[in-house]
């Protein structure tokens, strides 16, 4: 099978993937980056009375037509105390922000233009205009008015409203699940002493927090060694749990060792494609077993990193209806780059911002794919096309950002 361009690959990928329809109620204090999946319609009316957007005096424009208009205070309303009589003619209610407006009432004088006199009585320092610093009745929303659409990817502004219209639980879209599974017999988990032909199993960690940063669920089935039953197993437990997705992590390529494709291979699945044209991460498999989306990740921790990026993110947001994530920008080399070769080359580079507002990269010494430091240290990836030709320090070039 030859190898397949990144494009190609991704288009495939996302091509046979569709976004999850099922759906949950979860309380509002859940409910914050959830997409959600009906429209939300107001249950009151809010302000549900003509309220003081300020503190002040409530009373009627008419009688305050002058300047040095002279009102008698009756009574106060104050959030959760509403004043319960009618302002009559040449009367006024103390009134506090967000307090109902007295029936007979129709603005608010601001407390700053008043000149409070004895015996109950305030003497207007400024024109009153009817209607002032008055919230009306649904000056926000109204009972039945639909206020949040169903596809809303749900911030603190949402869930605000929500609660204000009287929602104590939303119903948003599942979250896909992903089942990730690493393999061989050189792995042992983290605070384990490795032995003399082991090492400790990184990758599981950082695809596990992608998988969470962009709107999944993971199920970790640990480590497998390179024993086919063992890998059966593993892949029954993620059918079991009904998983969107199984990611593996190694083994996947056709050496002696590695079983999870063929072991995927004799329980169902349907191979897509594997091999990419790119580096690092040319061993990628992507498959289906059953409504299940296999992918199978390079061993290498940098290139399960880059790969996890490249395709498991974009297929996770299109699963779970999140926007895309646009980690591609476009830079300007601080340095020159050989020509490259037949496949598209992702670079490790610091990236920085220049005085003149310029996008600047500038990649590592080293490369290798098995080291994380470097790329731990990287704030992108420089994007070396096929075949593309050398660059002189100063060319543009796209980047793929790490950190956005």
């Amino acid at each position: 099978m030859a190898l397949l361009p990144v494009a190609d690959a991704r288009s495939r990928l996302l091509d046979r993937a569709n976004p999850i329809r099922a759906t949950e109620t979860v309380v509002l204090g859940q409910a914050d980056g959830r997409v959600l999946a009906v429209d939300v319609v107001a249950r009151l009316t809010q302000p549900p009375f003509n309220a003081s957007a300020m503190d002040g005096y409530a009373l009627k424009a008419a009688d305050a037509s002058h300047l040095g208009s002279e009102l008698r205070v009756v009574g106060s309303s104050a959030a959760g105390h509403a004043f319960h009589g009618v302002v009559g003619d040449g009367e006024t209610v103390r009134i506090f922000t967000g307090a109902p407006l007295p029936d007979g009432a129709d603005s608010v004088l601001i407390q700053e233009d008043a000149e409070v006199l004895d015996g109950d009585r305030i003497r207007t320092k400024f024109e009153v205009v009817k209607g002032r610093h008055v919230r009306p009745k649904g000056q926000d929303f109204l009972e039945g008015e639909t206020v949040l659409t169903a596809g809303t990817l749900l911030d603190f502004s949402h869930l605000t409203v929500a609660a204000a219209m009287n929602h104590p639980e939303l119903t948003v879209y599942r979250r896909p699940l992903v089942a990730v599974l690493a393999t061989g017999d050189e792995l042992v988990q983290p605070g384990v002493t490795p032995g003399p032909a082991q090492i400790i199993a990184s990758n599981t960690f950082g695809v596990a927090a992608l998988v969470r940063q962009n709107g999944a669920e993971v199920l970790d089935l640990g480590i497998v060694g390179d024993r086919t039953e063992d890998i059966a197993s593993a892949l029954e437990k993620a059918q079991v749990a009904r998983a969107d997705v199984l990611v593996t992590l190694g083994g996947a390529s056709v050496g002696d060792h590695d079983l999870v494709q063929a072991t995927l291979k004799a329980v169902g699945m349907e191979l897509d494609f594997w091999r990419i044209a790119m580096r690092p991460g040319k061993p990628l498999m992507v498959g289906r077993l059953g409504d299940m989306q296999v992918l199978g990740l390079p061993g290498n921790p940098v290139a399960s990193l880059v790969t996890s990026m490249l395709f498991l993110e974009p297929l996770l947001r299109l699963l779970a209806r999140l926007p895309e994530k646009h980690r591609e920008a476009e830079a300007v080399v601080a340095k020159p780059l050989p020509a490259n070769d037949q496949r598209q080359d992702y670079l490790r580079a610091r990236i920085w911002r220049s005085e003149d507002g310029r996008l600047m990269a500038e990649p590592f010494e080293k490369q290798d794919s098995s080291m994380m430091k470097v790329f731990a240290h990287s704030d992108g990836l420089i994007i070396r096309p096929p075949h593309a030709p050398a660059l002189v320090a100063g060319s543009p070039c796209p980047v793929l950002l790490i950190r956005l």
